[in-house]
C-alpha cells in the first residue's frame, strides 16, 4: 500500500545521490537495504536523525521507519520523505506522516516495487522526462518512417539526448532505414524477458548509436513482438534519460502498441493529402485515440484537388501541426544518409520548427 500527503514542493529539481534510512528496526532495515540493492543505490543508514545541515537535508530520498517517526518530528520540512511502515491497519501512521512532513506513506511488502522504482530514479538523478513523441501513417506508404527518422536527426543535431524507437516489427528496420543494420548494439528480441524496472543509463549504452542518436530497432530474426510489460520497462526507461524520444509507430493497435501509446506525449499522423488516405487515416485516428492523449495531424502533398492541408485536418477533426515538405532528392533507405542529416532543405527546416514549438509547450506544462 501507498498513499500520498500533499505539500507543496520546493524549488530546484530531483538531486543524485544516496537515499538516506531512518530507522532502529533491524527487519525494516535488512527489507530497505534489500530494495535499495535491488534499485542500484547505496544507502546512509541512521538510527536517529543526522546532524544540522546533514544529510537530512542532502539527501535525495529519506526513507524513515514508521518506528523513528516520533524522533523525526523537530526534523527541516522537505520534499522527498517517505514513512515506511508495516501495520496496514494501523491509522495513526497518516498522523505521524503529516507530523514529520512525509510526502508518501508505504507498507510493505505491498509497496516494494514502487519504492524501488522511486529510490532507482534518485539514483539515476532522474530529472525532467523526455518529450516523447509518436509518428504513424494515415496509410501504407504516407512516409510516416521518414518523418520520424528526420525528427530524431534533427532533435540530435540540435543537441539533444534523443533516442528513436521502431515500434513496427514489420517495417523492415530503422536501423536498416539510418545504415546501421550491423552495428553493434541491441535490438528488440534482447529485451523480451525484461520486466519491472530496466535501467535508462544501461538502456542507452546498450543500444546502437547512429548519426548521434541511439536507435532501438528490430533484427532480421523470426521475432515479431515483445511481452506489452517489456514494452513498459524499456519506453519508461527511455523517457527516464530526458531529451526527446521519437517512436516509429505501426497503424495497428496491439497490447504492445497501447503500452507505447500510453507514455506518448503526443503523436503525428501523417496524412497524404488525397480523399482515399484521409478516409484510412480517419480509421486511424479512432483507433489510436482511445489510448493516446495528443493526436495531431501533418499533411503530405501533392494535393488532390480540392483539398489543402486545413481541409484534411478539419475532415480527420484533429488539430494540424502542417504540410511535411516532399524532398523528391531524398537518398533510398540503407545508403547512410537518412533524411534530414545535413540541416539544410526544407525537410529539415520543418523538423527544426518542429521541435522548437513542442518543446515550448513541454516547458509550459
Amino acid at each position: 500500500m501507498t498513499g500520498t500527503v500533499t505539500h507543496d514542493p520546493p524549488p530546484g529539481g530531483n538531486r543524485p545521490g544516496a537515499p538516506l534510512i531512518v530507522t532502529e528496526d533491524t527487519a525494516l532495515l535488512d527489507d530497505l537495504l534489500r530494495l535499495c540493492a535491488a534499485a542500484g543505490a547505496t544507502p546512509e543508514v541512521h538510527h536517529g536523525l543526522p546532524g544540522p545541515r546533514g544529510s537530512w537535508e542532502a539527501a535525495p530520498l529519506v526513507l524513515v521507519g514508521d518506528d523513528a517517526a516520533r524522533r523525526a518530528r523537530g526534523a527541516p520540512r522537505r520534499h522527498g520523505v517517505v514513512l515506511v511502515g508495516r501495520d496496514q491497519d494501523d491509522p495513526g501512521v497518516w498522523r505521524r506522516a503529516v507530523e514529520i512532513g512525509a510526502d508518501h506513506v508505504l507498507m510493505l511488502p505491498d509497496g516494494e516495487q514502487w519504492l524501488v522504482d522511486r529510490i532507482a530514479d534518485v539514483a539515476e538523478g532522474i530529472g525532467r522526462p523526455a518529450l516523447t513523441l509518436g509518428v504513424i501513417g494515415g496509410r501504407g506508404g504516407a512516409g510516416a518512417s521518414t518523418l520520424a527518422c528526420a525528427l530524431a536527426v534533427t532533435s540530435a543535431r540540435e543537441g539533444l539526448r534523443t533516442l528513436l524507437v521502431d515500434a513496427d516489427p514489420l517495417g523492415g528496420g530503422l536501423d536498416v532505414a539510418l545504415g546501421g543494420e550491423t552495428a553493434k548494439g541491441l535490438r528488440w528480441p534482447a529485451f523480451a524477458s525484461s520486466h519491472g524496472r530496466v535501467g535508462g543509463g544501461a538502456l542507452e549504452e546498450s543500444l546502437p548509436e547512429l548519426h548521434a542518436l541511439r536507435v532501438l530497432s528490430w533484427d532480421r530474426g523470426d521475432c515479431l513482438s515483445v511481452p506489452p510489460r517489456a514494452v513498459r520497462a524499456v519506453l519508461a526507461a527511455a523517457r527516464r534519460g530526458g531529451g526527446a524520444v521519437v517512436v516509429d509507430l505501426p497503424r495497428r493497435v496491439d497490447e504492445g502498441v497501447a503500452e507505447v501509446l500510453a507514455q506518448l506525449d503526443l503523436a503525428l499522423l501523417v496524412v497524404p493529402a488525397e480523399l482515399r488516405a484521409v478516409a484510412a487515416a480517419g480509421r486511424v485516428a479512432s483507433a489510436v485515440g482511445m489510448v493516446l492523449r495528443d493526436l495531431r495531424v501533418a499533411v503530405r502533398g501533392p494535393y488532390a484537388p480540392g483539398l489543402d492541408d486545413h481541409e484534411v485536418a478539419r475532415l480527420l477533426g484533429l488539430p494540424l501541426v502542417g504540410d511535411v515538405p516532399v524532398e523528391p532528392a531524398l537518398r533510398p533507405y540503407g545508403t547512410g544518409r537518412p533524411p534530414g542529416v545535413t540541416g539544410r532543405g526544407p525537410l529539415a527546416r520543418f523538423c527544426r520548427e518542429f521541435w522548437e514549438r513542442a518543446l515550448v509547450e513541454a516547458r509550459t506544462v
